[in-house]
């Protein structure tokens, strides 16, 4: 299995994450390198070391479980329909596409994604959280990680 597919794949998890411990809906960024990994989103406030460390449990508790990962392909609007916004991040969808890719793992999250992904959430490995860095000004928390086999 790809290393970045894994790396990547391992953001959702962690995005799900870190929405059911701090609520934060909109990421901001991404970036995946190899087994690094980087999620940017909009948060309101710097989470404390309890919350970054819950959040890195409920990531690896969800990859351990081993669940299977869905990914539909689809018109846009009917998966807007279904999930609402919550398909997509800050990054602007032009309206000229019509058909669109969607990660989802019930429950946990959804995204329009036009990646490559694990069949299941055990193919990732472990997600250690290797670094957060909250911007005040711009209300941005910065979650940089590394999964290992």
């Amino acid at each position: 299995m790809n290393t970045e597919v894994r790396t990547h794949t391992a953001l959702h998890i962690l995005k799900g994450a870190v929405y059911k411990v701090l609520g934060a809906k909109w990421t901001t960024g991404v970036s995946v390198n190899d087994n690094h990994g980087r999620l940017v989103v909009e948060q309101d406030h710097k989470p404390t070391e309890d919350e970054i460390g819950e959040i890195e449990r409920l990531t690896n508790m969800k990859i351990s479980e081993d669940s299977q990962v869905e990914v539909y392909q689809m018109k846009r609007d009917v998966a807007e329909e279904r999930w609402g916004d919550f398909i997509y991040d800050k990054f602007p969808l032009p309206e000229y596409i019509k058909e669109i890719q969607v990660f989802y793992l019930p429950e946990w999250n959804v995204n329009a994604c036009n990646k490559e992904h694990t069949e299941t959430t055990g193919q990732i490995g472990k997600l250690i959280i290797s670094k957060t860095r909250y911007r005040n000004s711009k209300n941005l928390l910065e979650i940089s990680f590394d999964i290992e086999d």
